[in-house]
C-alpha cells in the first residue's frame, strides 16, 4: 500500500493528532516516515539567497522534528526528519516528489470559509498542488461547533 509517507509538522498541538493516525497506518503498511518542518519565517526564505546562518526558531524547529523522529523510531518505526524553508505548501510537495513519497499525511485545524480566506490553508494548497495522494485529518480538539458554517 504505502511505503514512504510524508508528514508535515508544525509544532502544533495539530501534530499529535496526525502523528497518532500515522503510526498505526505506518506499521499497518510497513511505511517509512519523512517528517517534515517548512521554517517560513524571513530568515527561512532567505537563508541560502543571502548565506545566512540558521535562526534561533530554525534551531528549535530541528530539535522537535528531530524529538518526534526519535519518538517514532523508538515506537519501532523507520523515521526521519527535514527542515525545509520557504513556502510551505510549495515545498511539502516538492519534498514529497523529491523523496518519492506515496502519501502526504497533514493534521488541518477545520477552519472554514472566512478563516480559511482569511488564514490561508496550507492543507488546501497542498491538495490542489500534489500528483501525490494526500490524507487530511482534522483534529478534534480543534473541530468548529456544531451548526457552525
Amino acid at each position: 500500500m504505502y511505503r514512504r509517507i510524508l508528514v508535515p509538522l508544525e509544532n502544533s498541538g495539530t501534530d499529535a493528532c496526525i502523528l497518532a493516525h500515522v503510526r498505526d497506518l505506518a506499521r499497518h503498511c510497513g511505511a517509512r516516515v519523512l517528517l517534515v518542518h517548512v521554517a517560513d519565517g524571513w530568515a527561512a526564505r532567505n537563508q541560502e539567497a543571502l548565506a545566512l546562518r540558521e535562526s534561533d526558531e530554525m534551531r528549535k524547529d530541528r530539535a522537535y522534528l528531530e524529538a518526534q523522529a526519535t519518538a517514532l523510531r523508538d515506537g519501532g518505526l523507520d523515521a526521519e526528519a527535514v527542515l525545509a524553508g520557504g513556502d510551505p505548501a510549495k515545498e511539502i510537495v516538492a519534498i514529497a516528489e523529491r523523496e518519492r513519497c506515496d502519501l502526504i499525511a497533514m493534521g488541518t485545524h477545520g477552519h472554514r470559509l472566512l478563516a480559511d480566506i482569511v488564514l490561508g490553508s496550507v492543507a488546501n494548497t497542498v491538495r490542489h498542488l500534489s500528483m501525490v495522494p494526500v490524507l487530511l485529518v482534522r483534529d478534534p480538539h480543534l473541530a468548529p461547533a456544531k451548526g457552525s458554517a
